[in-house]
């Protein structure tokens, strides 16, 4: 198996070029996406926490380590980390945790700037984001860190914030840039030319949006969140409810 620091020497190269990163949620996911042929894969909170039964961003630090520590272990693979916020308060304890999920071998780590349902003042969240990256140097400077603003999944869509915020992000240490919730062609082609160089994520979070017309906006990464784990819970459902309701499985059950 491919060695940890191969992994993360791979993965920080992958993003000279455009791929694909999709989501995994365990072991299982994990080894079915690198029989695919997938480079490389991410983590997913939201998927974690359907797997444990709760709400997204209700999975604890140790939940997600030990996730984190499945998913690396499963294949040679490098595997990008979903960590939240750090699941701290302050930037030191930020720093603490992020070395705790680099040592369960990760080739990258996102932090996002999100506190409930508002976001961390710019000077915090760059403090946060800059222990972030301290961490990591610590263990291995190869190690991605990916800077993430959450305003558009809290309604605020102004593209001039967002962009000063990943500019922000850029300046202190963050190598991939990222926006969930951004999907307008307009908001992703000014997003990337005013972050350029650095790479850009983005999320698929409809069925209009795909890789391809991403990659000619100048987007170097493309990922899907839960969305993998939100459609294997719907089959899931749909199966349970079937077996629930008429005593059998449907036909896709056995395919």
């Amino acid at each position: 198996m491919t060695d940890i620091a191969s992994r993360r020497a791979a993965f920080r190269k992958m993003h000279e070029a455009f791929f694909i990163l999709p989501n995994a949620v365990d072991a299982g996911e994990a080894k079915a996406l690198r029989a695919l042929g997938f480079k490389a894969l991410a983590s997913t909170s939201h998927g974690l926490a359907l797997s444990l039964g709760e709400d997204d961003l209700t999975s604890t630090l140790e939940d997600t380590l030990t996730n984190l520590r499945a998913l690396v272990a499963a294949t040679d693979l490098p595997v990008n980390a979903d960590f939240e916020a750090g699941f701290a308060e302050s930037a030191e304890g930020v720093a603490r945790n992020v070395a705790l999920a680099a040592e369960t071998g990760i080739a990258g780590l996102s932090i996002e700037d999100r506190k409930g349902g508002a976001l961390y003042p710019l000077e915090e969240a760059v403090a946060r984001l800059r222990a972030a990256r301290g961490a990591l140097d610590a263990v291995d400077p190869n190690i991605v860190l990916v800077g993430r603003t959450e305003g558009f999944l809290i309604g605020n869509s102004d593209v001039a914030a967002t962009v000063a915020r990943l500019k922000a992000y850029a300046a202190a240490g963050a190598d991939v840039l990222y926006a969930p919730g951004v999907s307008k062609p307009e908001d992703v082609r000014a997003i990337v030319e005013a972050a350029a160089p650095k790479p850009i994520n983005v999320i698929l979070v409809s069925p209009t949006m795909k890789a391809a017309d991403l990659e000619r906006l100048g987007v170097r990464r493309v990922s899907v969140g839960g969305f993998l784990a939100t459609a294997a819970r719907g089959a899931f459902d749909a199966a349970a409810k079937s077996l629930a309701e008429t005593g059998a499985l449907p036909p896709a059950s056995f395919a």
